[in-house]
This record gives structure tokens, sequence and C-alpha cells, in this order.
């Protein structure tokens, strides 16, 4: 889970969007009343208020990648080549890590890097605290749940990253809902108390049952017909 909590101060109001990102993504914001929100960005499509959204899809070019150059404890950089070009800042905010050999069992959040492929020099957050060596260490990295999320479909790729509360142009920044009292589409009739998740209808809530492929994500507070948009106690796992 990649977030940092804020109690105050914030740059961006709950039901507005924003074209510049204006805080950190994934920062928690939780209201006087319980609900809360992470802060997140749109994917290449606009997304619908009141509709459940997933993270990015992982891309297996972040996975098993070289450790071009050795890394030693206090460095705040990794030395990596991808599988394909990177643009800049893709993994921002997000993670990187030693999947094998020297250094694995690390975990570092990703604060910047440039585009390209070959020796792309990933700068984190905080300095390397175990050493690395190039050619045996191998790294993978992962985007910010709340980054480029995109409508949640039947066929799951990535986490449910939260219900936006309002429409969002596609690449603008919002608050994303993941827990607390939430208006969400309903797919299929759901009664009080019942456990909710995200299998039959894009974006909407259906009762669980055994074709249930990712959880609950929460509980049905009224009874609510299918195609209706009905009041559930949202609670995305991981947070």
């Amino acid at each position: 889970m990649s977030k940092s909590i804020k109690t105050g101060a914030f740059a961006q109001d709950i039901y507005k969007q924003s074209a510049t990102q204006l805080e950190e993504l994934d920062t928690v914001r939780i209201l006087p009343d319980g609900r809360m929100f992470a802060y997140a960005q749109a994917g290449a499509s606009d997304l619908a208020a009141a509709l459940l959204t997933i993270s990015a899809a992982p891309t297996d070019n972040a996975k098993d990648e070289t450790l071009a150059a050795s890394a030693a404890i206090g460095d705040t950089y990794l030395s990596v080549t991808f599988g394909t070009a990177m643009t800049a800042d893709y993994f921002k905010d997000g993670w990187v890590w030693p999947n094998d050999d020297t250094g694995e069992g690390s975990l570092y959040r990703v604060r910047e890097h440039a585009a390209g492929t070959t020796a792309v020099k990933v700068y984190l957050k905080e300095p390397v605290r175990v050493a690395m060596t190039a050619g045996a260490t191998t790294i993978s990295a992962v985007v910010n749940r709340q980054k480029l999320v995109v409508l949640s479909t039947f066929a799951q790729t990535a986490p449910v990253a939260g219900v936006p509360p309002i429409a969002v142009t596609a690449g603008y920044y919002f608050w994303n809902q993941v827990k607390g009292p939430c208006v969400c589409l309903v797919s299929g009739t759901v009664v009080i108390g019942d456990q909710v998740g995200q299998i039959a209808t894009a974006g909407a809530m259906t009762p669980l049952g055994a074709n249930d492929v990712i959880g609950s994500l929460g509980v049905a507070l009224k009874v609510t017909a299918t195609t209706e948009y009905g009041l559930f106690a949202l609670s995305v796992p991981g947070y």
C-alpha cells in the first residue's frame, strides 16, 4: 500500500478535479464523517461518478529486470534496464524492489526517473539499505495504485482502486473513495447486509456468491434493485 496520510491543508476539494497534480498520489484523506479518499489520477478514458475503478495493469516489462550497475548502501537511485522503453516518471510514487539475489526483501518508493530502456536511473525517496549486485540482482517495479486508474471490469487485471464521487476527465487528478458510506451502481438486487463485490457488470457492485473473483468490497446498507445506485459501506482492501 503506497500512501501517505494528511490531516489538513489539502490543495484540492473532494468534489473537484484538476488537470495538474496537487497532492502525492495515494495520499489518504479522511473526512469528519468517516469517509476515506485516496488521491488518484484517471487513465486514458473519462471516468463516470459512482462506478468502481481499478489500478493500471502491471507491465511485464517491470518484472525480473536487469540491475545495470551495482548499488551500494546509501545510494539514492537504482540503474535498471527495462524490457521496453518507459516513459518519464511512469513509476513515480510507485514501488521498486529487488526480487531476487542480493538485496532481496527490501522495498523502495520511487521519486522520479527519466524516459528510456537501458540503464535508466530510478531515483528513490529513501537511500538504499541493502547493497545490490549488477548482473545478479533482478529488479521489479509497480506503478502507484492510484495512478492511471480505469473502469473496473469482470476480467480483473489489477486491484480495485476506489469509487470516484464525481465524473473525471481522462488524465485528471481526483479523490477516489476507498472507505465509508458510498453510492455505487448496482448489478443484481442487493439487500441490507449483503457482502458485495465487482463480479458481473463493469463498475457495479454485485452480491457475492460462487462467482466471486476479487473478494468483498463492502456491505449493502439499503435494498437496491439492479441498474439503480445503492448505498454501501465501502471497504477497498488495503485501506
